[in-house]
């Protein structure tokens, strides 16, 4: 497959470092326990119904222990095996540390998720002297933070992330065979093949990188720096990657005299497009994650304070720059905290949430005056910390004739923000979770017509859609009567320890259940609902119901009045 190869151009070449760490998942849990520093560890992941060995410590693997190893296979290479639950959150969460203290290398870092991290070290190594000074520099921070890193320095990611996992074990990508190999085939096969003019193919170029896990590619080298590493190499699905051994190419350097058209007929157009990024042919930028959004500030005090007017005149000194902040980000808080911090190390916390995100000082300080009062200032508060840990997009306003009406709601903003803000004083009293509203929902069952949800986190209804039959005032739930056995409304029934008569009823209403839950209030079968008036005057919501898994008859359900 001929293959462009791009210019080289010293001035604007990039250079691209691969940071893998093989045993990412394992070494974290060493660092919480050291004491299981010396005992095979092997943190397990489950596959379907599988359970696999997911990372390994460096004494499992002197066992004989290999990833992707089911658990059963490594409990009898391994009897004394010790075990721990795959965590991704918290893997992830790791990573994420890991591509902050990588930021020292470059500002351009982005997670190459499980298990590595991107950096893109175009004109920054030389602040390190040089590739090699840096990449010795990382070796050394991942030692003292515990942890096995294998490295690739390369002009693409794709180069850089093959060097960093496969340039290890190039050596040994020939040693074994089938007879599937190119080698072996017909006669009229190899004498074409021989034709392809394929190029010999030299070792890894590992530079200033002699050392185990560190291969550096110099600049303009990339060709020559893939060729004997393994197709595996260039991020190909394990079923590319066996369909291409089976034609006896197992190297990527076996691919440069292949016809692209065939390949990507036969193995798809994803064989090219990697390639293609591993040589620099189709870009592939690196897309550093955006620094996470922290809307906090601190106040040090030269003397402690302990009164409730000291405490809110340096509140009033920290809200008005973090509502700033707030809006510099076009963004509102929804729960604040603020951290009071004793003389004898004890720290107190105060939290408000509020119903609609807000960023002005007069929102928030009537909550936080609410629940000071119950603060212990001990010998003095000599630091206060104030955190918006819960943000939302805030939306602009627009201002007609003295209102100024939001531009996603129908009513004046000034109505829904006195809402939010009765709302956030009451749950600033008894909680937010505590302060409900109804809202429609989407059946057709009497009882389901409606859902209840937090108050400060969903928005009123304008308009309540109205039901295609008149439903009652209260709706309980059903309650059994005594009456004859019959679709057909009786005259007279006992309920509730009372026996009342019909004078007039209308219906039937007949109510399906839905037949795709498993309603246990709803197995005796369809319902037909009647409003009857009993001879007392008093208005109710009868149903019979016809019968299913359950026996059916006659239920009160609401009454009108």
């Amino acid at each position: 497959m001929s293959a462009p190869t791009p210019h080289h151009d010293p001035r604007t070449a990039r250079r691209i470092l691969s940071l893998w760490f093989p045993r990412l998942a394992a070494e974290r849990l060493l660092r919480g326990d050291p004491a299981l520093a010396d005992a095979p560890l092997a943190v397990i992941a489950e596959t379907g119904n599988l359970r696999e060995v997911a990372a390994l410590t460096q004494a499992a693997e002197t066992r004989g222990l290999t990833r992707g190893q089911p658990l059963s296979d490594a409990v009898a290479l391994c009897p004394g095996l010790l075990t721990r639950p795959a965590n991704p959150a918290a893997e992830m969460a790791f990573l994420a540390a890991l591509r902050r203290w990588a930021g020292k290398f470059s500002p351009w870092v982005a997670e190459d998720a499980p298990d590595g991290l991107m950096v893109d070290l175009t004109g920054c190594a030389h602040l390190f002297g040089g590739e090699a000074a840096l990449v010795r520099q990382v070796r050394s921070d991942c030692a003292d933070l515990g942890l096995s890193v294998r490295t690739g320095i390369a002009d693409t990611a794709g180069a850089a992330w093959a060097l960093a996992r496969f340039a290890h074990r190039s050596s040994d990508i020939m040693a074994g065979r089938n007879g599937d190999a190119i080698d072996q085939e017909a006669r009229a096969t190899r004498s074409r093949a021989g034709k392809r003019n394929r190029p010999r193919v030299a070792a890894p170029m590992a530079g200033a990188g002699a050392e185990e896990g560190q291969h550096i590619a110099p600049p303009g080298t990339t060709r020559q720096a893939l060729a004997p590493l393994p197709i595996a190499a260039l991020r190909l699905p394990p079923e590319t990657v066996t369909g291409l051994a089976r034609l006896g190419l197992r190297r990527i350097g076996d691919l440069w005299g292949m016809p692209r058209a065939g390949l990507t007929r036969r193995f798809g157009a994803q064989l090219v497009h990697r390639l293609d990024q591993a040589l620099g042919v189709m870009p592939e930028p690196i897309s550093p994650a955006r620094a996470p959004l922290n809307f906090a500030l601190r106040l040090s005090l030269p003397d402690p304070i302990g009164l409730l007017d000291d405490i809110m005149a340096g509140l009033d000194r920290l809200l008005p720059p973090l509502c700033a902040k707030l809006r510099a980000q076009a963004r509102g808080a929804r729960h604040l905290r603020l951290e009071l911090s004793r003389v004898d190390g004890d720290t107190q916390v105060v939290e408000i949430g509020l119903a609609r995100p807000a960023d002005h000082p007069d929102r928030m300080r009537p909550l936080f005056e609410m629940k000071l009062g119950d603060v212990e200032a001990g010998f003095g508060i000599d630091r206060l910390r104030l955190v918006a840990d819960v943000t939302e997009p805030l939306h602009p306003t627009e201002h007609k004739g003295g209102w100024a009406v939001s531009a996603d709601a129908q009513t004046p903003r000034g109505e829904a923000q006195a809402m939010a803000d009765l709302i956030a004083r009451i749950g600033a009293r008894v909680g937010l979770e505590a302060i409900t509203r109804q809202r429609p929902a989407d059946s057709h069952i009497p009882e389901k017509t409606s859902v209840t949800l937090a108050a400060a986190w969903s928005d009123p209804v304008e308009t309540w859609p109205a039901p295609s039959r008149p439903r009652p005032l209260v709706l309980f739930a059903p309650e059994p009567i005594a009456a004859p056995d019959g679709p057909e409304p009786p005259a007279q029934f006992r309920w509730r320890g009372r026996t009342l008569g019909i004078r007039a009823a209308s219906g039937p209403e007949r109510i399906a259940p839905e037949w795709w839950l498993d309603d246990p209030a709803w197995r005796s079968g369809v319902r037909d609902y009647w409003r009857v008036t009993t001879t007392d005057g008093v208005s109710l919501w009868l149903y019979f119901a016809h019968g299913g898994s359950l026996s059916g008859g006659w239920f009160a359900q609401g009454c009108f009045d």
